[in-house]
């Protein structure tokens, strides 16, 4: 099953790009605005507000309601569930982060010089003025660009992430369709028992981080701890506050469905005297 992660700026085609191949490979595609109301529900917040803070445009209020580490963590598993079911096309959304270490998934970036974007925008909203069309661009980039460093610490333009970088000023859309065509009928990104183990295990990651971060809130949250599996095999380690801590997370982990087994290198720094 294809699983493609693509990011888009604002008046490059982008859309038009995943559209094209969506339609020749019979793929869904899924950007933020089509979970906000999942994400609303699982942060305790309006989608309004989630839907602000996404588009870079949160009042004051609505970015103190929300929880940026919080978000990050439904943010990956919302992806992570998306890229399980598979044949989609996700875009945005940090996806091409969240992803990069599962090697059967795509990931593209599509843009653009900032004069093509400008012709491409006015054409599309009827604007006659460029000046209107390139500060839309430059705050809607600028607002991207916050929020992907913001829940993910990386900048979103950065070509090293991604396998492919198309320029459509330069590359015809239909170019673009057939190239990406290629590259997921290639054999190095075709799904296999290997590529589903590491999705499994990535998941499994960051329902742990998950769990962790709602089950130790306050001060005895356990936040220097950190999580790798390798075939439900979970290795933790960081450092925690005391020991009957270390034990409570160790055992916590246990319990979740997939772990298969804990190995705990925790280090017991004393800072306090119990829970």
């Amino acid at each position: 099953m294809a699983v493609i992660a693509m990011t888009r700026e604002m008046g490059t085609l982008g859309k038009d790009v995943a559209q094209g191949l969506a339609e020749t490979l019979d793929l869904k595609i899924v950007h933020h605005e089509l979970v906000e109301h999942s994400l609303a529900e699982r942060l305790g917040v309006q989608e309004s507000a989630v839907h602000h803070y996404l588009e870079g445009g949160a009042t004051l209020l609505e970015r103190w309601w929300i929880d940026k580490k919080k978000l990050s963590r439904v943010t990956a598993l919302e992806v992570l569930e998306l890229a399980r079911q598979g044949n989609v096309i996700i875009r945005g959304w940090g996806a091409t982060v969240l992803l990069r270490d599962l090697p059967n998934v795509l990931r593209i970036r599509v843009c653009a010089p900032m004069e093509f974007r400008v012709r491409v925008m006015m054409q599309r909203l009827g604007m006659d003025d460029a000046s209107v069309a390139r500060r839309e661009i430059e705050q809607n980039d600028a607002a991207h660009s916050r929020v992907t460093q913001s829940l993910f610490g990386v900048k979103w333009e950065d070509p090293l992430l991604y396998h492919m970088v198309l320029n459509t000023s330069n590359v015809p859309t239909e170019t673009c369709v057939r190239t990406l065509r290629l590259l997921v009928d290639a054999p190095a990104f075709q799904e296999s028992e290997a590529t589903r183990a590491a999705l499994a295990d990535k998941r499994l990651e960051w329902m742990i981080r998950s769990f962790l971060a709602d089950r130790y809130p306050g001060p005895f949250k356990p936040v220097r701890i950190e999580v790798r599996v390798k075939d439900g095999i979970v290795i933790l380690s960081g450092s925690v506050d005391h020991s009957q801590l270390s034990s409570a997370v160790a055992q916590t982990v246990r319990e979740i469905p997939g772990v298969e087994e804990v190995e705990s290198r925790l280090v017991v720094t004393h800072a306090y005297g119990g829970i």
